[in-house]
């Protein structure tokens, strides 16, 4: 499928090629999605991409795997996790400022943001019965300890959040989905079972993301959540963009080429949202005064649109 190029300056090129009904990816939230992303810890959203906008990006996908499957990158049952993987196509960038996900990524975390971490999933039909395993955890690593607590009921901060768009039909049980348990993210620790080596019930509370093609759904870090066997005949197909602070080191490797024409067509706003800054105070929101930086691409878009918004403290 032939995609025209994106060329304008402020992320709106998506009408050129796909109908968003005129939306930029600038328009605020409600109050109630913000409500309810903090107390459940997630978000399902129906019908984000369009179909013709799903079907190019599952060929991108397609064409992805095909050639990390001829690089011998691919598992033995043919499972991709393929990290970093925005370059590989000038549609995985658009989607870093996707019209209808990136307002949620603002306004829940805020102008001060980039992507640390990406991955596209193809996950086939398994080939045998999986073996015992014990799935579930919070993202982030280190973040889980380094700044913990010693009160086991202050939550730890949320740091990051990920968008994941649904490619492949995941409306029923068993195709691989992502599992959650809605509320968990306010919880520090899961009880783990004693015993690994046996197959163990998941948690109370378990819920199987289920989705239709072209679904999305956005979760915190702390959500715990695990990954489940794709036990259909379906193979799973899945985007993930992840949004951090700039003052947090990026998880995955970028390689971009400065030179390349995908770098040449990313908006100033998508520069920054992979990774681009001034000087290293810059990357903190400010300037070497100490003042905020106005011209930080996203807090500089925001504030032209009116979006600053004192009442919500990553928005100031």
């Amino acid at each position: 499928m032939a995609v025209p190029e994106i060329v304008s300056p402020h992320g709106e090129g998506y009408d050129a090629v796909f109908d968003y009904d005129g939306r930029t990816g600038y328009e605020p939230i409600s109050d109630t999605d913000r409500k309810e992303f903090h107390e459940q810890g997630f978000l399902l959203l129906r019908n984000v991409l369009t179909e013709d906008h799903r079907a190019a990006l599952e060929e991108a996908v397609d064409r992805v795997y095909a050639e990390e499957k001829a690089k011998g990158t691919t598992t033995k049952d043919g499972t991709l996790h393929l990290l970093g993987f925005l370059e590989r196509d000038e549609l995985f960038g658009q989607l870093l400022t996707h019209p209808i996900a990136f307002p949620y990524m603002w306004g829940l975390a805020g102008w001060n943001i980039y992507t640390h971490h990406n991955h596209l999933d193809v996950t086939p039909p398994a080939a045998e019965p999986e073996k015992p395993y014990w799935g579930w955890h919070q993202d982030g690593y280190r973040q889980n300890s380094d700044p913990e607590t010693m009160d086991p009921n202050l939550p730890r901060p949320m740091f990051s959040l990920k968008v994941a768009y649904v490619l492949s039909d995941l409306s029923e049980t068993g195709r691989g989905a992502t599992k959650v348990i809605p509320g968990s993210h306010l919880w520090n620790s899961l009880p783990r079972p004693a015993d690994l080596t046996v197959h163990n019930p998941d948690p109370e509370g378990t819920v199987e993301i289920t989705a239709n093609p072209g679904d999305a759904f956005i979760f915190d870090r702390r959500q715990w959540h695990s990954r489940s066997t794709n036990l259909s005949n379906i193979t799973r197909k899945m985007l993930f963009v992840g949004y951090t602070y700039r003052w947090i080191r990026p998880l995955d490797e970028l390689h971009i080429d400065p030179e390349g024409e995908w770098w040449a067509n990313r908006t100033p706003v998508q520069r920054q949202l992979c990774g681009e800054g001034t000087h290293t105070a810059n990357y903190w929101g400010i300037n070497w005064n100490g003042y905020v930086d106005d011209e930080i691409p996203l807090r500089k878009e925001l504030k032209e649109r009116g979006l600053l918004d004192r009442s919500i403290p990553w928005l100031r």
